[in-house]
């Protein structure tokens, strides 16, 4: 069965009530609230600028980053660094990556 959302195209993804022209946020293909265009994790509010959508949710592109993005040596803070930020202070408590070592002679 498909949510109101994907039924109707004036539909907020989000809280699922009408949204109409003077209080659209376009992004994902979908209409949103003004109001419920903010990011999923830190809930900042977002525009067309800085909104990154993954799974049908939207994010923060620093978010974004954290969650989707690549982890290990070099990428994160700058050349030559290993981001250990997840994200968990911001109520982020999967990954698409680890961290951890995949070799089982190591911790």
């Amino acid at each position: 069965m498909l949510s109101p959302a994907k039924k109707f195209k004036n539909v907020c993804p989000k809280c699922c009530k009408s949204v109409y022209a003077a209080e659209e946020m376009l992004a994902a293909g979908q209409k949103w609230h003004k109001t419920c265009f903010k990011c999923g994790l830190c809930q900042k509010r977002l525009d067309s600028t800085n909104a990154a959508e993954h799974g049908g949710e939207l994010y923060c592109k620093q978010c974004y980053g954290r969650k989707f993005g690549p982890k290990g040596y070099g990428f994160g803070q700058g050349a030559g660094t290993l981001s250990m930020d997840t994200g968990a202070h911001l109520g982020n408590t999967e990954t698409q990556m680890s961290n951890k070592p995949t070799d089982p002679n190591y911790g």
